[in-house]
């Protein structure tokens, strides 16, 4: 019942697509054409204005036509660089990039299959539920464009983000994730005629950094520093840095005790960096922001939607695993409402690189379950 050339053509389609954070507004009005198409009742919200893209989150409402309460089904319209001119090649087993960019898969191909499964529904006539779907903005940069989405314009409890890898895998568990923006103040001094009358910003940082427990916490719990910016040239003792990290884990008490950490390292590092000039004392300072970038996803096998999951890979011969990872995805943010949002896997393999590709007979396979789960959803 899925046509798998056409959702394929539709995917490379797609693809060619530049759609850069911030910048989905071309591909934005590509799907809510097709979706108007297909039957839906398709509108654009204002997140867009609020974040500074050109582009606000497209939501769409399909009148179901059996049993059932409303399902979500949901994939992101942005990617991250470098995405633009994107030249697929398709191979006998799966789609790559060209190798100067990425290919997208992320998260074209989840696109692809709701709107291939929209249009299956709607040719066979098959039984389903009333369908929610919500194609959203600036997901890369950090879930931004579900984060101002107004979730009360979602009334379905139930359903589908479709953006990871693996298809035979169902991530039902992800962490929750801090955001730390960590600036350190110093005392600006010239650095080859009075080093001693300064305190570099950066030294602190880096002793705090030196003591600080990253990466691979525990089984649980992950770590990082990822950016650095500060001083504003070699011969200047630099008076201030800034620092950008995360932690993420499955354990909420374990991710505040991790970011607590962290954040006392910087502290501590700064009270030991005291300068005395004449009358004078200074000392370093530092100024922390901590929060919550998003609550976990913790899904148990009894929710609805893994149940619709599970039965529709029996159905069509498929096994699939409930999972957890480690990154973040839409799902959180919808789940944060007590909704019961999975994510399954379409089949992309090496995302955020210019060795992207997509496995075919995995991207054909995610189709048949999600149409199949659509018509379970229906028997309830």
């Amino acid at each position: 019942m899925i046509d798998n050339e056409r959702m394929i053509e539709t995917f490379l389609d797609l693809v060619r697509i530049d759609s850069p954070s911030y910048e989905e507004r071309e591909i934005a009005e590509r799907l809510m054409g097709q979706l108007k198409t297909l039957g839906g009742e398709v509108m654009m919200d204002e997140a867009g204005k609020r974040i500074g893209s050109n582009a606000g989150n497209v939501l769409a409402r399909f009148p179901g036509t059996g049993r059932g309460r409303p399902v979500l089904l949901s994939a992101h319209m942005d990617t991250v660089m470098p995405g633009r001119g994107v030249k697929p090649i398709r191979e006998k087993d799966r789609i790559r990039s060209d190798g100067t960019t990425i290919l997208g898969a992320d998260d074209k191909s989840g696109l692809a299959i709701i709107l291939e499964v929209l249009r299956a529904l709607r040719e066979r006539k098959l039984p389903h539920p009333p369908i929610e779907v919500a194609f959203t903005i600036c997901e890369e940069p950090g879930l931004i464009g579900a984060k101002e989405m107004d979730l009360e314009r979602l009334s379905a409890e139930d359903g589908l983000v479709l953006d990871s890898g693996p298809a035979n895998s169902l991530f039902t568990r992800g962490p929750a994730a801090d955001r730390l923006e960590i600036t350190v103040h110093g005392v600006a001094a010239h650095a080859g005629v009075c080093p001693e009358e300064g305190i570099s910003a950066i030294r602190v940082a880096a002793e705090a950094i030196s003591k600080m427990k990253l990466g691979r916490i525990d089984p649980e719990t992950t770590a990082n520093i990822g950016l650095i910016q500060g001083g504003t040239a070699v011969n200047i003792v630099p008076d201030k840095v800034t620092i950008r990290g995360e932690a993420r884990s499955h354990d909420e008490s374990k991710l505040s005790a991790q970011s607590a950490h962290m954040g006392r390292c910087f502290h501590e590092a700064a009270a030991s960096h005291i300068l005395k000039l004449e009358n004078n004392t200074l000392q370093a300072r530092v100024d922390a922001h901590i929060s919550r970038d998003y609550n976990r996803m913790n899904l148990g096998e009894e929710a609805p939607v893994v149940r619709w999951i599970m039965a529709a890979a029996q159905m069509v011969a498929i096994k699939i695993s409930c999972a957890k990872t480690g990154g973040g995805c839409d799902a959180n943010i919808f789940n944060s409402q007590g909704r019961g949002i999975a994510n399954l896997g379409t089949g992309m393999r090496d995302i955020h690189t210019t060795h992207e590709y997509l496995l075919l007979d995995e991207f054909t396979q995610t189709a048949r379950v999600v149409l199949s789960m659509l018509q379970m959803a229906a028997k309830e």
